[in-house]
């Protein structure tokens, strides 16, 4: 049985990525690329104590689309702004955290 080096817990009762998701300071926007392409962008989560790769397949199974992490940010294809606060919170984002942001007229 392995246990979490932060909480002492073991992994099955560990808090600590619970606690950290309520504590981040979150930034979606839109974003568009060569070819007219719109993507998706979500800032602000620290990678140290978010899974950052088993959040981006979470979201892209949500959203059916491509999406990849680069220098710690997320990146989604299309524009999923408007629904992206809801998913986050669905996954246990504090709202007050969350900050939506609009580029360029999107």
């Amino acid at each position: 049985m392995s246990v979490c080096e932060r909480c002492g817990l073991p992994q099955d009762l560990c808090v600590c990525e619970a606690i950290a998701r309520e504590s981040q300071k979150i930034t979606i926007k839109a974003e568009q690329r060569k070819f007219q392409r719109v993507y998706t962008i979500i800032e602000g989560i620290d990678n140290k104590e978010i899974d950052l790769e088993q959040l981006t397949k979470k979201l892209k199974a949500k959203f059916a689309c491509g999406g990849t992490i680069k220098e710690n940010k997320i990146e989604l294809q299309g524009n999923h702004v408007r629904t992206m606060k809801e998913t986050l919170i669905q996954l246990g984002f504090a709202p007050e955290t969350i900050i939506m942001r609009s580029d360029h007229g999107m």
